[in-house]
């Protein structure tokens, strides 16, 4: 699979940290929920830029799906800009999940060919419905990639999600948004892919727990 306008700089030798957003945008999204959406990711664009070390390491992509869509290519945190999204049409999770899987084999390449360093990517799918197609083998392959530590997948449903279906996707439990907390989920992740790219590659960081956001 190429994706096209791929934002890379090779002359910057940190190592980076790929992070997937994964994000139904749905019809039954409409409302308050695709505006917190939205919210949450102008707060996730401005937590990353105003660390010095994650806006040069931290690489952000888009995948959105109702259809499914590559809706910002990886990009440097830096120049990351918060999209507005809409919603509209059917939740085709397994599609999405699969370029997800694309794309980051396909950014891992790219740092393989030139020598950059990079932590575990990250997939972060975010859903409050069940699939409309077809999804079991990539969950299947994406529980599996999981288990041999070549990507980490985070499963979060918002109220109305098949928690069920989202745990088939990740070797950890999905967890529920408390209701449309999608600001404070947005800066958990932020702190986290802070934590993470401010570690050595390859060592194991301990993430806080997202007690802020979760529905327990």
């Amino acid at each position: 699979m190429t994706i096209p306008d791929i934002s890379f700089d090779p002359t910057n030798p940190d190592p980076r940290c790929a992070c997937v957003l994964v994000l139904d945008i749905s019809t039954s999204m409409r409302g308050e929920a695709i505006a917190q959406l939205n919210e949450g990711l102008r707060v996730f664009q401005a937590e990353l830029q105003n660390d010095n070390v994650a806006r040069m390491r931290t690489e952000v992509a888009i995948v959105t799906f109702g259809p499914t869509a590559l809706f910002q290519p990886f990009i440097p945190a830096s120049d990351f800009v918060a999209p507005t999204l809409i919603a509209k049409g059917k939740t085709t999770m397994g599609a999405a999940m699969q370029m997800a899987l694309d794309i980051v084999h396909e950014r891992k390449q790219l740092y393989q060919q030139n020598a950059i360093p990079y932590y575990r990517p990250w997939v972060f799918l975010i859903s409050d419905g069940a699939p409309t197609d077809a999804w079991k083998r990539v969950a299947a392959t994406m529980r599996q990639a999981e288990q041999e530590k070549k990507l980490a997948v985070f499963a979060v449903g918002v109220k109305g999600a098949d928690l069920e279906v989202l745990n088939q996707f990740s070797n950890r439990p999905a967890v529920t948004l408390r209701g449309y907390s999608f600001r404070e989920m947005f800066v958990w992740l932020s702190a986290s892919l802070r934590h993470v790219s401010s570690s050595q590659v390859g060592s194991a960081v301990a993430l806080t727990p997202p007690t802020s956001w979760v529905e327990l």
